[in-house]
């Protein structure tokens, strides 16, 4: 059995507190925000380029694609609006 510290709360409510530091955490930072933005371009370019395809082209290519084609213009434009 483990040995955890002496306190009155036992693991389980001491996981359940941090998953909630970090999720507030989470959805408050700018890296996540910025993270999530990106992610959401390339799925919207993964639906585009397998729209015209005609089957899907799966997200790591999808990725690659918009990475080459479009991050760079796309960080541009972020950072000014």
């Amino acid at each position: 059995m483990p040995n955890y510290p002496s306190t009155n709360r036992n693991p389980i409510e001491e996981d359940i507190d941090a998953y909630h530091v970090d999720d507030h955490f989470m959805h408050n930072s700018s890296l996540y925000k910025e993270f999530l933005a990106e992610r959401n371009e390339i799925l919207k370019h993964k639906w585009i380029e397998s729209e015209k395809e005609g089957n899907d082209i799966g997200f790591e290519r999808a990725l690659l694609d918009w990475i080459r084609k479009y991050r760079s213009n796309w960080k541009k434009q972020r950072r000014n609006s």
